[in-house]
C-alpha cells in the first residue's frame, strides 16, 4: 500500500498550449520558455456550472490577481514580485502571468464568483441554455 496521495488528472475541455509539447517531442526544448508565463488551469463543466481552478501560490488576491470576463472569454492575470535584502546584496524577481479561456455556450457572464485559498484560485459561473437559438438557413437551388 502506497502512502503517497493519489492525484487525479482531469482532461480539460480547453486545450493547454503547453500540452502540445508533450505530443511533439521535437518541440520539448521550448516548453520551459513558454511555460514560465502561462497559468496552468483545470476546468470542469458540470450541470449548471463551469469551474476553473488555477495554481497561483504566494500571491495576494487583492493586489496581484485580476479576473475579467468579456465577449465569452474569461481572463486571469497575475503579477508576482519578490524582494530580498541581505547585508551585501539585494535581489528581486518579478513576472506576470496571463491565461484566457473561452467560456462554454450559455455561460452567464454576470454570475461569476472567484475565491482564493491556499494558493488555488477557483472561478465559477453558472451555465444555462444558450441565449440565441440555432437558426436553420434554407439553401436555394440554383436551377
Amino acid at each position: 500500500m502506497s502512502l503517497l496521495p493519489t492525484r487525479h488528472q482531469r482532461h480539460s475541455i480547453v486545450p493547454d498550449v503547453t500540452d502540445l509539447f508533450d505530443s511533439v517531442p521535437s518541440l520539448a526544448w521550448m516548453r520551459p520558455i513558454l511555460d514560465s508565463r502561462l497559468i496552468r488551469v483545470e476546468d470542469e463543466l458540470a450541470e449548471g456550472s463551469y469551474v476553473i481552478r488555477a495554481e497561483l501560490p504566494g500571491l495576494d488576491p487583492d493586489k496581484d490577481i485580476e479576473i475579467t470576463v468579456h465577449d465569452g472569454r474569461l481572463t486571469i492575470k497575475a503579477q508576482r514580485e519578490e524582494r530580498s535584502q541581505g547585508k551585501a546584496r539585494s535581489e528581486f524577481s518579478y513576472g506576470s502571468f496571463v491565461r484566457t479561456v473561452d467560456l462554454p455556450q450559455g455561460a452567464r457572464e454576470d454570475d461569476v464568483e472567484a475565491h482564493y485559498d491556499k494558493g488555488i484560485l477557483t472561478v465559477s459561473l453558472s451555465v444555462g441554455e444558450p441565449e440565441s437559438p440555432v437558426h436553420r438557413i434554407p439553401v436555394t437551388n440554383g436551377s
